[in-house]
């Protein structure tokens, strides 16, 4: 089975599928003028603007979710294997990925809003991939075709590379502790435990909707970011001498790199994609679900998530990592030898362990303490927010044919994504980031190919982007969005919400007593 799936691991992570992030990035950055530049301060401005409403979450709390997506195992593992298995360099393309990648999650999660929908079940807005590619390119079967292979990937796939690194990062505090057999195979009893805290609490808020998801992951995520963010600072400025280096580390290594320019490239953008999610199609989700005036607001909101990922968190720990010299590059030499060796050759590579060494040089026993409950709040917030995707495709297969259908997809997810939990917290680390490579992997074919159809059959993400500028510079107190003044169909939700406008400014006026 490990066979198996590096192989198809490896087809779908071909140097095309690098090249189409990096391409794409690039190609929406020129289109939108540099959208991911130009309007940052819009950006920062418009995450505290909207509210949230019975149908839909607020921009930060929607930012809240899709950056519990982002900020996750990649972040602390993820780097950590982008250097043990690409060298520095390999962050030095984890920031060109971003860069790039913030106009494509603009690009995204504004079609997300643009072609969401009310539930015709619960009421909540419901958006994505799936919906936006059936409503703007009216190909019902490939949003299908996403929205299936979402389910498997946020549903099987990946849930199981997070609960694999908490549970890694709490034994490596704990132990792994006294052995106990449990159908036929023996594990410890601190991951046993670790298992056991992780399921009961997801239940406890996966069964509490989208709104329990949002409310947690709104405090929960800034939290533990700002409070990580502030620690890997301490280190740096500790160690103030070591910063020039260790960019010329990055920079240097980025097109000379020791590991080969190849695998610079190649695990910096992998890891890149699979932390910052840009393109991946996931964001989009929680975009879909915000309650906003104006489409391209949580396009640009979901533009700045992806600077929170990748170039504050993911850096913060590249730069620990570096400077603390915790890590060894793994090469192709015989023997199980290292290009680079500064820390010992049993220590895992796609785990937590060179994050941890980092903070515990620096911070003890409770640096190591720290990155194991960082850990725990990065991994299990991404695993809510997995889940959220999964049942919002659940919703969009199932929306036309019964409530009772509805509902039994979604408990069919729960059970299923606390099983791949469970499965993926007791294998090991490497066999388990290769299925989650699968299903980032998977989406990211579909959404970029599919989001670049769109482009060029209407554009509607420029013409969104250009109107709101145009309302933005005219200095308006309200957005407005007409879909029919640009020729956009099937957007059902902002036709219906322009039309009740109408008839309200109609009505005010019909009530105005004439001036004398």
């Amino acid at each position: 089975m490990e066979g198996l799936v590096n192989l198809v691991n490896g087809i779908i992570w071909s140097p095309a599928l690098i090249y189409l992030c990096l391409g794409a990035g690039l190609f929406y950055s020129i289109m939108t003028r540099f959208v991911q530049v130009r309007l940052f301060g819009e950006m920062i401005k418009l995450l505290f603007s909207g509210k949230s409403s019975d149908q839909g979450i607020s921009s930060f709390q929607a930012l809240a979710v899709s950056l519990a997506g982002r900020v996750g195992m990649g972040n602390i593992a993820g780097v950590a294997a982008a250097i043990g298995f690409g060298g520095p360099g390999a962050v030095f393309w984890m920031w060109v990925v971003a860069f790039l990648g913030a106009s494509t999650a603009y690009v995204e999660s504004t079609l997300a809003q643009i072609y969401k929908e009310k539930d015709v079940i619960t009421g909540q807005y419901r958006g994505g991939p799936a919906y936006y590619f059936e409503r703007a390119l009216g190909q019902r079967w490939y949003g299908i075709l996403f929205a299936v292979a979402s389910i498997f990937a946020c549903g099987m796939f990946l849930p199981g590379v997070q609960a694999n690194g908490v549970i890694n990062a709490f034994t490596q505090v704990m132990g792994e502790g006294s052995a106990m057999t449990v159908a036929g195979l023996e594990f410890g009893s601190m991951r046993l435990l670790a298992l056991a805290i992780i399921l009961v609490v997801l239940a406890i808020i996966i069964f509490g909707g989208i709104k329990r998801i949002a409310s947690f992951t709104e405090y929960a995520v800034p939290f533990m970011a700002i409070g990580y963010i502030v620690l890997s600072l301490i280190i740096m400025f500790t160690n103030y001498e070591m910063i020039p280096q260790v960019f010329g580390m990055i920079v240097g290594d980025a097109f000379t790199a020791q590991a080969g320019f190849g695998a610079a490239i190649g695990w910096g953008v992998k890891r890149g994609i699979y932390s910052n999610e840009a393109g991946q199609g996931t964001g989009p989700h929680a975009a879909g679900a915000a309650e906003v005036e104006h489409p391209a607001q949580q396009g640009l909101v979901q533009a700045f998530s992806v600077y929170v990922d990748t170039l504050l968190v993911c850096s913060a720990t590249a730069f620990m990592i570096l400077t603390m010299g915790t890590y060894n590059i793994q090469g192709t030499l015989p023997d199980g030898q290292f290009i680079v060796q500064n820390v010992a050759a049993t220590t895992e590579i796609n785990a937590p362990a060179f994050t941890q060494m980092a903070m515990e040089s620096v911070y003890g026993v409770y640096g190591n303490t720290f990155i194991a409950v960082a850990v725990f709040f990065f991994a299990f917030t991404t695993i809510l927010a997995y889940y959220y995707i999964a049942e919002v495709n659940v919703a969009y297969l199932t929306r036309f044919i019964s409530p009772r259908a509805n509902r039994t997809g979604t408990f069919l997810v729960k059970i299923l994504i606390m099983i791949m939990v469970a499965y993926g917290g007791l294998n090991s680390a490497g066999y388990v980031w290769a299925i989650g490579d699968i299903g980032v992997g998977l989406m990211a074919w579909l959404n970029i190919v599919g989001i670049l159809v769109i482009f060029f059959v209407a554009k509607p993400t420029l013409t969104m982007l250009k109107d709101y500028e145009a309302q933005r510079k005219a200095g308006v107190k309200h957005y407005e969005f007409d879909p029919a003044k640009f020729g956009i169909k099937n957007a059902p939700y902002w036709e219906e919400r322009h039309a009740k406008a109408q008839q309200k400014l109609a009505e005010s006026s019909l009530h105005k007593e004439p001036k004398p």
